[in-house]
């Protein structure tokens, strides 16, 4: 079926910053809002957004059955076609509501425009999950050679808010996929993206799943696991030097031994800790001190 033109108000004055245009001015140029075929529609393969949560679309559906689509599509025209640039949510809600047609503004944007549209919207509707929100910001900016500081102006967001985003992308990829499937939240995500230590991350993302622990548990969880640590390191700090001549007979020793040995005292009184790392090791250094090389 033909696009048409239909008459829905003139309220549509401000729909995305940066490319906004008045629905009066598009129907003057001859691209007004039009009445389309879903079925001359097409999706936009690279939309940020990648999962439609189900119970959500239903929702969605079931108000659009009743009201009708309030908000039109915004499309960029293809010959006798029309990919959508921003909407897809409601255009798969649409026809999940039996909607054989749908109101939609046509735009003509390029490829970079279509792209941080789609971001745009996504964004400010919070219809994305961290993960997918933060490839979205992370693509906007090599596409566009934004900085941190550019992206969060066009999109509303704190500079850090931006940099907490980026830094999801750098968690293991386990974790990752707990952020998309909704498992892990956006907070967890930055709190373990403050840590380094991989197997420590991934281990500590199970134990959020397995006792369920809020975000402010597991900063508690990490804080004290750094208390520890640092406890530890000051132990190792702590440990008294050993007097110049002590630590070259320490020396000796190792050299002798050909292990690890380790001498802890003082020139009067002390203790030897010989160290072994298998069977025939044990077997060599006894030979050794034994004398019965």
């Amino acid at each position: 079926m033909a696009a048409q033109k239909t008459g829905l108000g003139r309220g549509l004055d401000a729909l995305l910053d940066p490319y906004s245009v008045s629905v009066e001015e598009q129907v003057k140029s001859g691209a007004g809002i039009l009445t389309v075929n879903v079925r001359d529609i097409d999706t936009n393969a690279l939309q940020p957004r990648k999962q439609f949560e189900e119970t959500s679309l239903n929702e969605l559906a079931e108000s659009i059955r009743v009201h009708g689509i309030v908000q039109p599509l915004i499309v960029k025209q293809k010959g006798s076609r029309f990919m959508i640039i921003a909407g897809e949510r409601r255009f798969r809600a649409a026809r999940l509501a039996g909607l054989s047609e749908v109101p939609v503004l046509v735009a003509d944007y390029d490829e970079a425009q279509i792209h941080e549209v789609s971001l745009i919207e996504n964004i400010q509707r919070e219809n994305l999950n961290p993960i997918e929100e933060a490839a979205a910001i992370r693509f906007l900016m090599k596409q566009h050679d934004m900085t941190q500081e550019e992206v969060s102006g066009r999109l509303g967001k704190s500079r850090p808010a931006i940099a907490n985003a980026l830094r999801l992308l750098q968690l293991p990829e386990r974790v990752i996929d707990l952020l998309k499937s909704g498992a892990l939240s956006a907070g967890h995500g930055r709190t373990l993206a403050g840590l380094t230590d991989n197997v420590q991350i991934e281990q500590l993302a199970k134990e959020c799943i397995e006792r369920e622990y809020s975000v402010r548990t597991l900063e508690e969880r990490i804080k004290a696991l750094s208390e520890k640590k640092k406890a530890v390191i000051s132990a190792k700090k702590d440990k008294p030097r050993l007097p110049a001549e002590l630590a070259s007979l320490e020396e000796s020793f190792r050299e002798s031994l050909g292990t690890k040995v380790s001498l802890a005292g003082t020139n009067t009184r002390g203790r030897i800790t010989i160290e072994y790392f298998s069977r025939e090791d044990l077997e060599r250094v006894f030979e050794k001190i034994s004398g019965k090389e």
